[in-house]
């Protein structure tokens, strides 16, 4: 590939780590936490429930689709309010979710291969999630960590990715975006001006699915990011050769 990549912007949930495991435990810690702390709250709106009244909320403030830990917020205060417990309860519950939000756990090779990106050039993560990269424990291979939240708009938003183009420094012509996701990580990053780099992990998801669109294809496809820190090494090392 003839161009050049000074930085990259790394996606998080699904590209560093799984998030089905996540997403399958955190409403049910949550409602642990709700038996012991607001047992009308639990009572009332078991999982499934909160699952209805969170979609309610979500519908209500579409303004706010971009902002999940707010989204989050304003299920559990509506919630509270119609149980009749304690809205001053809302902060301590979504403390309870989100640290089980950020119990993440990384596929075999992310940890290895982001080392060996950062090392290279700069890395921000640009995300739509509310995963925290301090929490975590993987904020210092980053430049920055841009949410949607943040931004105000969510992936494929192009504005996203040329705030982050911005903030590192780097035409969006050399910013190489890494993701899962063929609308918001590929397509959304493309329609940007940036590179862009699928990582499908067909090892872990059988076959890699067929790419859908004709005309328009990531620049690199790889299965895992140590895949893609093999072709940085290489790329680099060329670069330098023919500087």
């Amino acid at each position: 590939m003839n161009f050049q990549v000074r930085a990259i912007t790394l996606d998080l949930d699904d590209t560093l780590w799984p998030f089905a495991p996540v997403g399958a435990r955190v409403e049910h810690v949550l409602h642990d936490w709700l038996v012991a702390h607001c047992p009308r709250t639990a009572e009332r709106f078991p999982v499934p429930e909160m699952r209805r009244l969170r979609e309610t909320i979500n519908v209500e403030h579409p303004h706010l689709a971009h902002d999940f830990s707010t989204l989050r917020k304003l299920t559990l205060a509506r919630a509270m309010e119609l149980a009749g417990d304690d809205v001053a309860q809302v902060e301590p519950a979504f403390e309870a979710f989100f640290a089980e939000r950020n119990r993440v756990q990384c596929y075999p090779d992310a940890i290895p291969a982001l080392e060996r990106i950062a090392a290279r050039v700069p890395v921000a993560a640009v995300t739509n999630g509310n995963a925290d990269l301090r929490r975590i424990g993987l904020n210092q291979h980053f430049a920055f960590q841009l949410g949607a939240a943040q931004h105000g708009a969510s992936k494929p938003d192009p504005g996203i990715y040329r705030a982050a183009c911005a903030r590192l420094g780097f035409d969006p012509r050399n910013v190489l975006h890494v993701g899962d996701d063929i609308e918001l990580d590929v397509l959304g990053a493309q329609r940007a001006g940036l590179r862009t780099c699928w990582i499908h992990r067909d090892d872990l998801h059988g076959p890699t699915p067929a790419w859908p669109h004709v005309h328009v294809k990531p620049d690199l496809a790889f299965p895992t990011l140590d895949a893609l820190a093999d072709w940085l090494d290489a790329h680099l090392q060329d670069e330098a050769a023919c500087g």
